[in-house]
């Protein structure tokens, strides 16, 4: 991913649902032209964060080794829009993963008012000519970063661990 748009994650279990935080600040760019004179985060970015967070979610569910991509929004609905010092709670959940793809749904809560509500269907591009869609060192620090693994919980309950794939790149020896 080259743009994030998400800042952390709070909860995340392997599998079955995460959520992430957004917070929508004046310092970021895109505001300053998204409108003169007031600002408003826009709903895609709202639904680009939603996708990174089920994205995230449905890559992890698969160890890191299918190639997820975004295929379609059956459901965008916006409730209100996000202007800077609004907190947003990014939630979702898996409702299936196939060998095809997968799909998430989630919404985008501003303190207690529904903001947005999404449906998001992944594709799983497994072409080996189209290569690899994210360098594995850099993947690994973004999820760092990101405090998956500092909230996350494996299916089972356990704390949730860098899979072997992403360790191995980075040159460190993975949990036995």
């Amino acid at each position: 991913m080259r743009w994030y748009w998400i800042d952390r994650f709070i909860e995340f279990e392997s599998g079955r649902h995460a959520k992430a935080v957004k917070n929508v600040s004046l310092a970021e760019e895109h505001l300053h032209d998204h409108f003169p004179c007031y600002p408003v985060h826009p709903n895609t970015l709202v639904l680009e964060g939603l996708a990174q967070t089920g994205g995230l979610l449905v890559c992890e569910q698969g160890g890191f080794t299918e190639k997820v991509i975004l295929a379609k929004v059956p459901k965008a609905r916006f409730h209100g829009e996000a202007v800077p010092g609004d907190r947003l709670i990014y939630s979702t959940t898996i409702e299936y993963v196939r060998s095809e793809g997968a799909m998430i749904t989630g919404t985008s809560h501003r303190g207690d008012q529904l903001q947005a509500e999404v449906e998001i269907v992944f594709a799983h591009l497994n072409d080996p000519a189209v290569g690899s869609l994210f360098d594995p060192v850099t993947f690994l620090r973004m999820m760092r970063l990101l405090g998956a693994y500092e909230v996350g919980r494996a299916a089972d309950g356990t704390p949730l661990q860098p899979p072997r794939c992403l360790l191995e790149a980075m040159g460190q020896p993975a949990a036995p």
